[in-house]
């Protein structure tokens, strides 16, 4: 068995594995086995990897499985102690495994970590899809110390240091391969967006710690596959983020839950149409919500083995508040000025 495998999923990804994977070998090569799973790419990305990184252990995919069940399909043929999920256009750094390493080493009770996620464009400054780990409200929305919604902060240190959060992002997810398999790994269904998130949380339920390691920070281009304002990345977001909900919120809550997040997707859905012009996005919330409520039955023997799991009531990262009224009604855009 391996200590640590780089697994690095690939779709139509010739240009970002030419570009960044460089830097995963340099830095990483003493540490790990870097493997390239391919979701069956119609680009010259295999023929590359061959002729310019023929180190690189291949694991092709017989069609495109998307993030989630791609990873799945990936992991069931690696084995080792931890896995690392990384992007393709990720770049990391000198020494940038160590600090996971020696942390998993000595904390048998964590079950993932992340590294700190700074955008490629400007170095100084956070990247939107984990910054420096990552939260929930009450209600489901995500956050992470370092970006809330659309505002990313600058990096001036002031969350250099190692903290338990909810979620680790998925751009740089080193995790136990025994956790991962135990939580049941990511769900296929999701396809891609807030898998990971779902994933953490079930390892929270679980009773399992999810840390963020600063000193360990790599840079992230960010929205690759799907850019940001696609009407198909508002559907699976919305979609998969009640069916998640669904499945992880607390008995006493769900209902509760479900209720503030009807009137409030629909209400997003207004505001894309009326205020931002954007039909597309309008009428991917109206399928997400549709599409929810008819796959929600499917979800029913997850949420009673979730619930079955579940070791603590309260998760403490996951925090009381309403995000929406702290950065809407009380204009708090950055973490440290949350409750």
């Amino acid at each position: 068995m391996e200590k640590v495998a780089i697994v690095i999923l690939n779709w139509n990804g010739q240009a970002m594995l030419e570009k960044y994977l460089p830097s995963v070998m340099q830095y990483s090569r003493a540490e790990a086995t870097v493997y390239v799973a391919d979701n069956a790419s119609t680009d010259q990305s295999l023929e590359m990897l061959k002729t310019h990184f023929p180190e690189v252990r291949q694991i092709c995919l017989e069609k495109n499985w998307g993030f989630a069940e791609g990873y799945n399909q990936a992991l069931r043929q690696v084995d080792a102690t931890y896995y690392l999920l990384l992007n393709s256009d990720i770049e990391v750094t000198h020494h940038w495994l160590t600090p996971m390493i020696e942390y998993l080493d000595s904390h048998p009770e964590v079950a993932a970590c992340q590294p700190k996620l700074l955008s490629i464009i400007d170095k100084d400054r956070f990247e939107y899809a984990g910054a420096s780990g990552g939260y929930l409200d009450r209600l489901g929305y995500p956050f992470c110390r370092g970006r809330i919604f659309e505002t990313v902060e600058a990096d001036n240190g002031q969350y250099d240091y190692s903290t338990d959060i909810l979620w680790a992002t998925g751009a740089a997810l080193m995790i136990r391969s025994k956790d991962y398999w135990e939580a049941g790994g990511l769900d296929s269904r999701f396809f891609a967006h807030n898998e990971e998130i779902d994933l953490c949380w079930r390892l929270r339920i679980r009773g399992r710690r999810i840390v963020c390691l600063p000193e360990s920070y790599v840079y992230h281009v960010g929205g690759g596959t799907l850019p940001k304002g696609n009407p198909m990345k508002t559907f699976l977001n919305f979609r998969n983020n009640l069916t998640m909900l669904y499945k992880c919120l607390p008995d006493e809550e769900l209902k509760s839950v479900m209720r503030w997040r009807w009137w409030l997707d629909y209400l997003a859905a207004w505001e894309m149409l009326l205020l931002k012009r954007n039909v597309g996005d309008f009428k991917a919330v109206y399928r997400a919500r549709r599409a929810f409520k008819r796959w929600r039955k499917d979800f029913e023997s997850d949420r009673r083995a979730i619930q079955a799991s579940r070791v603590a009531k309260e998760i403490p990262e996951r925090r009381s508040f309403s995000l929406l009224w702290q950065y809407y009604v009380k204009g708090r855009k950055m973490f440290t000025q949350l409750p």
